[in-house]
């Protein structure tokens, strides 16, 4: 680790006054009133940032850079393939729509502290909706679109909100999702009844309408626009919620993740100055959804409360038309840089191997890509970074933190990338690899990696109304600690590796071996164009590592010869602890709409488990596939 350089320096800055360094970076938004009290210990679980300090985001998202004058910049582009438009709105017409949309929810008895929950495609009015909450102090909580009602219908239960904001479907490449559906069962199915849907009715859905729920979105924004009517800010202490985004709990029941107003926006800043490099009037595209984490911090919130022109992109890596999307993004918005999922890059390699459709598209401003989302593994980032001929950083976060907590500070300075590792801590860090008993382990040794507490700004203060589970899940196991459930290790120059949930670290006879250790051997054979290892279950030896592969298109080895070459491979590279001895070539792996591989769930079908169908799964019919796979080997 360059100790000596900038990044040295910048941490070594804030481990030395933690609250200086945060009061320094708090200077950069517009506060109502500015913080007295950087932080306090005595308040929630293990302190709160910025306890006395009123704000407004959508004020520091919008209104500051209209008044600022850049009114007439670009704040949002939707580019919609699966729709053939593209839109723009400036900050100004963004800030119409918003304060516009706003007064509407104001009239449907929304206000400070209540809940709404978005239900929505990658459309711009999911941004608005989001903005609009922020702008009158309600706490938005958006999930995914396309999510199966009962999962909807759990997550109404928790949020209890008093207005749903929903379109009437999300659009596939290949088949559109009604959505107003799937909300109406969601209703049906929830104790908590929302008094009002604002319905945004899509071209490509006319859907029916509740007789006294439903409104339309579309119409009453226009009356309010009509009569002039727009709503103000709302001034909001920087320790009340902004939204709550939702993720799997063990127990069934989700976990509703609190993200604060003013530590998220003191924190989004700062990364977008020092870790993404992204200057005001440049263009950033993030290719996630609205419904997750990346998509509330790096599509929505951080890029405008930087001044930055944010890319909303309604469609996929391929597909829409070909394995070049993303370099028709890049080239025609003049994107600085691409953050996106690694699933994305191996799915355009195994399409375009050679990337012959890269050359079509000028990418001279392109500065880098960052990677985050599940393990970026280091042949797919090599190869990335051999055609893209810029710097390919991973970066390791969660949805509890809100922005990354290990990466490649770009803005401050690019750090040596070694591929397999997301790098470094970023301030505000303390990150530690420790055993089971919570004693440190020495570099290189893999463990459970967890953070010493305080937590930083942006991280979750708690749970939704659910404060001893808060405790429970991530503080208890290792107090003094926040508990990530990462597994993996620190290496001599400080660098983090993650190599997989603590649950994906599978036990041989005894010993704890990495499941993203094995795909990363397997990764890096010439045929394999995507892999899942997981541990399933063995008699004797307790575990048994089992790898499922997708070969590459154009493959012309048999299946069994490669795999034979795969299990070879991983007894070469690993040794003959791993007891590697099944690969088993399938035609696709299970993988929810944002890309992450189920593997739990093929976990599951290989025990032969019962097991519940994932709510995000993106086309349930591959389960049987592995099914059959499985039981070919007589497996499952």
């Amino acid at each position: 680790m360059t100790e000596q350089g900038r990044y040295g320096e910048v941490y070594g800055r804030w481990q030395a006054d933690p609250e200086g360094f945060w009061a320094e970076a708090a200077q950069a938004i517009d506060w109502i009133s500015s913080p007295q009290r950087i932080f306090d210990p005595a308040q929630g679980a293990y302190g709160r940032w910025f306890p006395d300090a009123t704000c407004n985001t959508c004020f520091n998202a919008l209104d500051r850079h209209v008044r600022d004058g850049r009114g007439e910049q670009p704040a949002l582009i939707h580019d919609s393939p699966v729709t053939g438009t593209k839109s723009v709105y400036t900050y100004a017409q963004m800030l119409d729509e918003v304060s516009a949309l706003a007064a509407v929810l104001q009239d449907l008895g929304v206000g400070k502290g209540d809940r709404v929950v978005l239900y929505m495609p990658m459309v711009p009015e999911a941004a608005f909706a989001m903005l609009a909450c922020a702008r009158i102090g309600a706490v938005h909580s958006v999930v995914f679109g396309g999510f199966a009602a009962k999962e909807l219908a759990t997550r109404i239960e928790d949020a209890t909100p008093r207005v749903i904001l929903a379109a009437t479907c999300g659009i596939e490449p290949s088949r559109v999702v009604e959505y107003k559906p799937l909300l109406d069962q969601a209703i049906e199915l929830s104790a908590h009844k929302p008094q009002t849907c604002l319905i945004l009715q899509r071209p490509q859905v006319e859907a029916s309408m509740h007789a006294t729920r439903d409104k339309n979105w579309r119409m009453l924004v226009a009356a309010a626009k009509a009569q002039g009517r727009r709503a103000e800010c709302v001034p909001i202490a920087a320790t009340d919620p902004l939204y709550i985004p939702y993720t799997s709990g063990t127990t069934g029941k989700p976990k509703g993740v609190v993200r604060d107003n003013g530590g998220h926006m003191v924190a989004l800043k700062w990364t977008m100055d020092n870790l993404y490099g992204v200057k005001p009037g440049e263009v950033m595209i993030t290719a996630s959804d609205v419904g997750w984490v990346v998509g509330h911090s790096y599509i929505v919130y951080a890029p405008l409360i930087q001044g930055a022109t944010s890319v909303l992109y309604e469609g996929k890596p391929v597909g829409t038309p070909d394995a070049g999307a993303f370099w028709r993004l890049i080239a025609e918005h003049k994107a600085v840089v691409l953050f996106t999922a690694p699933t994305a890059f191996r799915a355009i390699r195994k399409e375009d191997p050679d990337a012959t459709l890269l050359p079509a598209y000028d990418l001279s401003r392109f500065r880098a890509l960052f990677l985050a989302g599940e393990r970026a593994d280091p042949d797919t980032l090599v190869w990335a970074q051999d055609i893209l001929k810029v710097p390919v950083i991973d970066h390791w976060w969660q949805t509890e933190t809100g922005s990354p907590i290990v990466g490649n500070p770009l803005g401050l300075e690019l750090l040596p990338v070694k591929p397999g590792s997301p790098t470094v801590p970023m301030p505000g860090y303390d990150v530690q690899c420790v055993d089971e008993g919570g004693r440190p382990v020495p570099a290189g040794t893999m463990g459970a990696i967890v953070i010493k507490l305080p937590l930083p700004p942006c991280a979750l203060p708690t749970l939704w109304q659910a404060d001893a589970r808060f405790v429970e899940s991530y503080l208890a196991a290792y107090p003094g600690y926040y508990n990530t459930s990462d597994a993996g290790f620190i290496d001599a120059d400080g660098y983090v590796f993650i190599m997989g949930r603590t649950d994906d670290i599978i036990n041989v006879a005894g010993h704890r071996l990495s499941t993203g250790g094995m795909e990363e051997v397997l990764a890096s054979h010439p045929a394999v164009a995507e892999c899942a290892v997981v541990g399933i279950r063995d008699t004797i030896k307790g575990e048994q590592p089992c790898g499922f592969v997708v070969l590459k298109s154009g493959i012309t080895q048999s299946p069994d010869a490669v795999e034979r070459e795969l299990v070879a491979l991983v007894r070469e590279k690993i040794g003959p602890v791993a007891a590697f001895r099944l690969a088993l070539t399938v035609g696709r792996l299970p993988k929810t709409r944002s890309g992450k591989i189920l593997r739990a769930t093929m976990k599951k079908i290989a025990d032969g488990e019962d097991y519940a169908m994932p709510a995000t799964i993106e086309d349930p019919a591959v389960l049987d596939e592995i099914g059959l796979a499985l039981k070919a080997k007589g497996l499952g």
